[in-house]
């Protein structure tokens, strides 16, 4: 057992289970993973002012930083345990290589302490000890904000280490049994390697948290009103669901109807339209002069949305080949031209709606406009401009899909990427790796998928102005 495994299990039992027993060909790469490591690695080489090395040799020649170390060991009942410190890093003391020794360090992505952190360093202490043949009182953890490194002294005392013994022991029990059940908190699947080969189990066995809208306190509410899969959920009336739910939750009484309808979709894969004149929305009439598609590219750590791309569309319904598609490139030391850039672009055509899929683009507009220091007037005729096809679609129709992403309903329209298997993280990643190598290969990619992302905008667009035109 290692502490990969520990790692994985306490954030998903049955991704340790999977890691350890799982057919490797369902496991799916993912750019999170890939994303962490080489920030891992800059935050690390930054820390030890550039001296970190690999291996045993680094350690015994005391280096400031050693990474790429395999540490093997047994704890209690004999059972055999490895770790694979994220960074050890050197401090006063003595050790069996001199008058120095090594603390475990991990690395924080988010602002948020968690146990992940905690039992690594705790667990990772225990073996490092005999290791290194010195007395380990605290780890590490590492986070970077701005372009300050911040260090968190965690004291891994008793307390702390019999909880990451007990998790330890629990992981081996587990690891030996059958494959866990599917997590309820379905919201950490988004970026496991084992999402797709979970999706499909669950899909197959109904599983309530595949409804849109259905969280796991929900779900474990219909259980206990004995609503168990989501074939018993589409078999409800809506008025049925709403007197049980009613004397829980009012709120939830009011989504009764929208669950058991999205219920009902996910099983059939056909979409229902939501008719409510209240909510109604002149798509047709607001682009029928023409209208911009906006989408950017962000990396959310750092706030910095790396890519701008418009797609301006002059007539409903045109090839793909007759449109106009400009991506604008926001280098930070010239982000003041590439905001110009942006302005241009949209005061070109002063009334044309600006049409994109969720809040993001939206809020990155409104920070341009403020840093280029728009009057609020200004802002609000510029805002007001833009229409959000995300809001429109969930407010028009129920979809047969277990979330209503870009990706998920443009992808059920039969909208295809020209690259495979990409995502925003994966931009992220080509992204990260450009800045390195400045190989503009990487470049092409980033802005590839974004056109693509402005085409898959376009497409829901086209689809509600379609049904727009039908009920017309």
């Amino acid at each position: 057992m290692n502490t990969l495994y520990l790692k994985s299990f306490i954030r998903c039992k049955r991704k340790a289970w999977l890691d350890f027993k799982g057919n490797k060909s369902c496991k799916v790469w993912s750019p999170h993973q890939a994303i962490d490591k080489v920030k891992q690695y800059q935050i690390f080489s930054k820390l030890c002012n550039g001296e970190i090395y690999s291996g045993l040799k680094a350690c015994k020649k005391g280096y400031q930083g050693v990474i790429g170390l395999k540490i093997k060991g047994k704890l209690f009942q004999n059972i055999n345990a490895e770790i694979y410190p994220q960074l050890l890093l050197k401090t006063k003391g003595i050790s069996k290589w001199g008058p120095y020794k090594y603390l475990p360090s991990v690395y924080k992505l988010g602002h948020k302490t968690t146990k992940e952190h905690l039992f690594d360093l705790a667990f990772s202490s225990i073996l490092l000890e005999s290791f290194q043949g010195s007395k380990i009182e605290k780890g590490l953890v590492i986070s970077s904000f701005g372009n300050k490194v911040n260090l968190e002294e965690i004291y891994l005392n008793k307390k702390l280490r019999k909880k990451v013994l007990n998790v330890f022991l629990s992981l081996n029990e587990c690891l030996e049994g059958s494959l866990p059940e599917i997590t309820q908190d379905r919201k950490k699947c988004t970026i496991c390697s084992w999402q797709k080969f979970c999706d499909k189990e669950a899909k197959e066995n109904g599983y309530l948290t595949d409804v849109d809208g259905i969280g796991s306190k929900t779900a474990s509410l219909l259980k206990t009103n004995g609503i168990f899969n989501t074939q018993i959920l589409a078999s409800y009336s809506e008025k049925q669901l709403g007197e049980k739910l009613s004397k829980f939750n009012f709120q939830n009484y009011e989504k009764a109807s929208i669950f058991v309808k999205q219920a009902q979709a996910y099983i059939s894969g056909e979409p229902h339209c939501i008719s409510n004149k209240n909510d109604s929305f002149d798509l047709l009439g607001k682009t029928s002069s023409g209208f911009f598609i906006f989408d950017i590219e962000s990396n959310p750590d750092e706030k910095h949305d790396f890519l701008y791309g418009f797609l301006k569309i002059n007539k409903l319904f045109t090839t793909k080949e007759d449109l106009l598609y400009e991506p604008i490139l926001n280098l930070k030391k010239y982000k003041g031209e590439s905001y110009r850039q942006i302005i241009k672009i949209l005061f070109s055509n002063k009334e044309l709606p600006v049409l994109h899929y969720g809040e993001t683009e939206k809020i990155a507009i409104i920070k341009i406009a403020r840093n280029l220091n728009f009057s609020f007037e200004e802002i609000d005729s510029l805002t007001s401009r833009f229409i959000d096809l995300h809001i429109l679609i969930r407010k028009s129709w129920i979809l047969p899909l277990k979330n209503y992403s870009l990706k998920s309903v443009s992808s059920w329209l039969g909208f295809e990427w020209v690259q495979n298997n990409v995502s925003g993280s994966k931009a992220l990643y080509w992204w990260i790796q450009y800045q390195t190598t400045k190989n503009k290969i990487f470049l092409k990619k980033i802005i590839q998928y974004n056109k693509d992302d402005c085409f898959a905008t376009l497409q829901i667009a086209e689809y509600l102005i379609k049904n727009q035109l039908k009920k017309n």
